[in-house]
């Protein structure tokens, strides 16, 4: 096997092992175990006989397995592994290589043209010699190498879990051509794409795919967030699942169709299927769906600094969106009146101008407006729905700076330069702004300082200046400010 330089913060091996043997859940994603005597590497949840401790390698990252030559393993699939980023207000080294690697994980960020080093460290500002530096002393392996397995995993979930044809399987993972991906294929994992498939034993027909998650997580608050928030026409929520109409763009096409997510708390996974229609674009709809149920959180890390101020919210995840243009038109409907009033409005808009579309679930027939659409409405025909003035121009100005794509609202997006973007659009202040950087640009330490019912949860709403009392008891729970939010919201 090839030496791996060390990355920091370091594994600690016997701790890794420990968490291997108890087969622990919590661990999953945070680091991955090489075994020497296979040339396999595993997930932490492995249900395979637990390897000699001497005959084990720990990995932070499954780049840092695959770079030293070690293959996925076919049982536990580490592709199925939810994501392992740590956040750090510090380290500004760090900070660039996770915010690099977040880049590199965000399909939606590179749909004008392929990833490359010379193009990501031109948008996070640096030189490539300067990222490929920090990049590999962070994370042990270079910018394309990490870009590499992530297209290899996606590719190997994909023939695992769906019926896609091979084609389809490697230009949907981001490679340019079939005989890229084969040759990248068997040079990684030592097979071909079909014998993969033909090997896999757990693929199902059609788009099921499953979506690992660390416990602990709160299914029934996540679902009850959801539920409270849901269009009627759009929108479907049960005990354990949720279903609902979705349209997103991809290559100059707008893709419309349905999903239905699923929780099994038993695996800690979370089953994910699709219309026919987004089989074309799972990649990307893997990523809505995994940002907005938050399946990529930490709960170790965000627990160790939250727990002490809300002990009885450590399953609580932010709920995020599929879409992050419909995130802020609801954003802005919800601005100064109740959630109920939010919905009503949120359903008025739906019907007037929702495009419709089939499902095979009786009450889902309606899409959310396209952003081209609610760019050129009307403000008669918005205060028509009851939405007062200053909303429908924020509407219209959020849709316009989508559709013209001066706006970008997903999470491999420039989130300070967005927050600003977004700010000055008539009628979106700050709280939106944070709101939207919570929930659609995935930040992890957005904080709303002006939300009255975080003030009245947090005990400041009597004050003289309740948002800058808020904001100040907030120093303590960076930067994971956007959790310590969504535990106070649950406390009332």
């Amino acid at each position: 096997m090839k030496p791996m330089p060390p990355v920091d913060p370091p594994l600690h091996p016997d701790a890794c092992y420990l968490a291997l043997k108890a087969r622990d859940a919590r661990f999953d994603g945070t680091f991955f175990t090489g075994v020497t005597s296979t040339g396999i590497y595993c997930r932490p949840v492995c249900k395979v006989r637990t390897p000699r401790r001497e005959n084990c390698r720990f990995f932070a990252h499954a780049a840092q397995a695959e770079g030293a030559g070690f293959r996925p393993c076919l049982r536990c699939r580490p592709e199925l592994a939810p994501h392992a980023l740590r956040w750090s207000t510090q380290d500004a080294s760090s900070v660039l290589a996770q915010q690099a690697a977040r880049m590199l994980d965000e399909p939606e960020a590179w749909l004008d043209a392929p990833p490359s080093v010379e193009l990501l460290a031109g948008r996070l500002g640096v030189s490539d010699r300067h990222l490929r530096r920090i990049f590999e002393q962070q994370l042990g392996v270079s910018p394309l190498q990490y870009l590499q397995t992530r297209r290899l995993l996606t590719a190997k979930q994909l023939l695992a879990d769906t019926d896609l044809p091979i084609t389809e399987v490697a230009l949907a993972s981001g490679f340019a051509s079939v005989r890229r991906f084969n040759a990248a294929f068997i040079e990684h994992y030592g097979l071909n794409p079909t014998q993969l498939r033909r090997e896999g034993s757990q693929r199902e027909a059609g788009s099921l795919v499953r979506l690992g998650y660390r416990p602990p997580y709160d299914v029934d608050a996540m679902l009850g967030f959801f539920r409270t928030r849901a269009i009627v026409g759009m929108e479907a929520i049960t005990d354990t699942s949720l279903a609902r109409t979705f349209a997103i763009e991809a290559g100059g096409q707008r893709h419309t169709g349905w999903l239905q997510a699923e929780f099994d708390t038993e695996r800690c996974q979370l089953l994910l299927r699709t219309s026919d229609s987004l089989r074309g674009v799972l990649p990307l709809v893997i990523r809505r769906v995994k940002a907005a149920f938050d399946l990529d959180a930490d709960p170790h890390a965000i627990n160790a600094r939250l727990h002490g101020s809300f002990p009885l919210g450590d399953g609580l995840r932010v709920p995020g969106t599929l879409n992050g243009y419909e995130l802020a038109v609801r954003a802005v409907l919800g601005q100064q009146i109740t959630v109920a009033a939010a919905r009503t409005l949120a359903q008025r808009l739906v019907q007037r101008f929702g495009e419709p579309v089939e499902t095979p679930f009786p009450e889902l027939d309606r899409l959310f407006p396209a952003a081209e659409v609610l760019a050129a409405a009307e403000g008669d025909a918005l205060g028509q729905l009851g939405i007062v003035r200053q909303r429908q121009a924020a509407i219209v100005a959020i849709a316009r700076a989508v559709a013209e794509r001066r706006v970008q609202l997903h999470a491999g997006a420039d989130i300070p330069a967005t927050i600003a973007a977004l700010k000055e659009l008539p009628g979106i202040g700050d709280w939106t702004a944070q709101y939207i950087a919570m929930r659609a640009l995935r930040w992890p330490d957005a904080f709303p300082a002006g939300d009255v019912a975080l003030h009245k949860a947090l005990g400041v709403q009597q004050s003289k200046q309740p948002a800058r009392e808020a904001e100040a008891a907030s120093q303590a729970w960076k930067p994971w400010r956007s959790y310590a939010v969504v535990r106070a919201w649950s406390a009332l």
